[in-house]
């Protein structure tokens, strides 16, 4: 065989061999991953991609099948941004690939925090606040309107402050399970 023929086939081989061995990560692994960057539900688009790398070394039949370090790519699934008064957001990732290799996984899931417990304190502060400056002013009947005035301007501050989006900061460490693609089928 001419020494041409001789290095593509070992080329071929070597790109095989590291296939082969990206290919060996069962389904109902657990994968450890950091994003590079931050996703919130405020910004982020269905299908959007993101990248990170993995935390650990994944191993497989008492063998390293990725090092940590190793890149990782995954998409958004899901994304609902939150409203001022209500409904948090919502932000659902998964992994796509493991060092270019097309893999399936379960979702990883976040909400936002509740609006309820920070709205009722601006509401609530605002028709007390009105009161109190309305009952000087105006007596029982000022003191009424004051309630009235004072929580709107509450409900509008809520309004203004009140988004709670689902957030996964840069550097986060998020946990997938393999459950398929063609990193997964080889047991």
């Amino acid at each position: 065989m001419a020494p041409k023929n001789l290095l593509k086939l070992l080329c071929v081989l070597l790109a095989l061999a590291v296939v082969a061995s990206a290919s060996s990560i069962p389904a109902g692994t657990a994968v450890t991953v950091r994003l590079n960057s931050e996703i919130s539900s405020g910004s982020a688009q269905v299908g959007q991609t993101f990248d990170g790398v993995l935390v650990n070394d994944v191993v497989a039949g008492g063998k390293t099948v990725a090092k940590a370090g190793t890149a990782v790519t995954g998409k958004v699934t899901y994304v609902k941004s939150s409203g001022r008064l209500n409904a948090p957001g919502e932000l659902t990732l998964r992994l796509t690939s493991i060092a270019g290799q097309r893999v399936t996984t379960s979702a990883v899931h976040a909400k936002g925090k509740s609006h309820t417990k920070s709205n009722v304190t601006k509401i609530g502060g605002g028709a007390a606040a009105g009161a109190v400056i309305g009952a000087i002013a105006g007596g029982g009947k000022g003191a009424a309107i004051g309630t009235v005035v004072g929580g709107a301007a509450g409900t509008g501050v809520a309004a203004a402050t009140g988004k709670q989006e689902a957030v996964f900061p840069a550097e986060s460490s998020l946990t997938f399970t393999i459950t398929g693609g063609s990193a997964a089928r080889a047991k």
